[in-house]
């Protein structure tokens, strides 16, 4: 990719939408793609599905100067609480684990450290209330998934400007 026409921003939704809460931030980028954005912001990011496959992303992560990660957190708290982290986070505290991809997305970011590239790592995270079969989020997620997206969004827009942090209040 031409350094020119860089995105600033990488936001990648992980999960599998086959374990109920497990697939939120996969269903967060398919919301935030049928959202009307600002068409600078638009220029800026790239809302990418990344599923299950994040030990071999690295490739992508040497794109961007950031990367927001939306995905659940198993952090030992009541359902719906949200987090947010970044990679300092992640690697110093082992009692919040983001998800079952946290190694993997660690170890992409690191190899890319070592081609060179040092993205900025932010996670916007949910903690789940139950990771089994269904392909349905449990009612608890269900019912708190519009402000999920709504502040994946706020987080896109501040990480873009931080200066909007100001003028606004996200939570």
């Amino acid at each position: 990719m031409n350094r020119k026409n860089k995105k600033k921003l990488l936001v990648l939704g992980v999960g599998n939408i086959l374990m109920m809460d497990e697939g939120i931030g996969v269903h967060a980028i398919y919301e935030l793609l049928k959202q009307n954005w600002d068409e600078k912001i638009y220029q800026e990011i790239d809302l990418i599905d990344g599923g299950t496959f994040t030990q071999d992303i690295f490739y992508l992560f040497v794109e961007y100067e950031k990367i927001l990660v939306l995905d659940i957190v198993k952090g030992g708290q009541k359902p719906g609480t949200i987090y947010r982290l970044t990679e300092s986070d992640l690697r110093q505290n082992q009692k919040q684990t983001l998800s079952l991809h946290d190694i993997d997305l660690l170890d992409s970011l690191s190899m890319a450290k070592m081609a060179g590239k040092n993205p900025e790592l932010h996670v916007l995270g949910i903690e789940p209330e139950t990771i089994n079969w269904s392909m349905e989020l449990t009612p608890t997620l269900a019912k708190l998934f519009p402000n999920y997206v709504e502040l994946a969004r706020q987080e896109i827009i501040k990480l873009l400007d931080p200066e909007y942090e100001k003028a606004t209040h996200i939570i």
